[in-house]
């Protein structure tokens, strides 16, 4: 769908399929990757967080800076040795919502209010990839201003 026909459909037809950042363009990690590989990843996307994949690539949560942070700060310092002892499924979080790509927008924009993105999984829970919040708010811009530039 182009750009052009979302603008002139209601915003509340609007699908994730529609918005969303392919699987191939999202940077993640693996369950069983160290927490020092997670960390680094992180720093050189300039991501806060990043979904969290299985080896069949099902999404499992995600990872951020501030849990990695958290899980080596010890009593008086950063136990920074342990970046390296501990994994990514000890530290990530699991009670992220995720959607389908027929979810519609309104489910899509509750959604991503308390983040700044949602994993897109299909029926088997494969990861396909993210809806960002920014999408989301362009979308609202583009309508609720007749903006075509948004």
């Amino acid at each position: 769908m182009t750009s052009a026909s979302i603008e002139n459909m209601d915003i509340k037809n609007i699908k994730v399929s529609e918005l969303m950042i392919p699987a191939e363009k999202v940077a993640h990690v693996q369950l069983g990757n160290p927490i020092e590989h997670a960390l680094l990843v992180l720093v050189q996307s300039g991501y806060s967080s990043v979904p969290v994949l299985d080896p069949s690539y099902r999404f499992c949560g995600t990872i951020g800076k501030t849990a990695i942070l958290k899980s080596v700060l010890g009593i008086e310092r950063f136990e920074m040795e342990l970046l390296s002892q501990r994994k990514v499924e000890e530290v990530m979080r699991t009670d992220i919502p995720s959607l389908h790509k027929d979810t519609d927008f309104l489910t899509c924009m509750k959604t991503v209010i308390n983040f700044a993105f949602a994993c897109v999984v299909d029926e088997n829970g494969s990861f396909e990839g993210i809806l960002t919040r920014r999408a989301i708010l362009k979308q609202v811009n583009k309508h609720m201003y007749l903006d075509k530039d948004a």
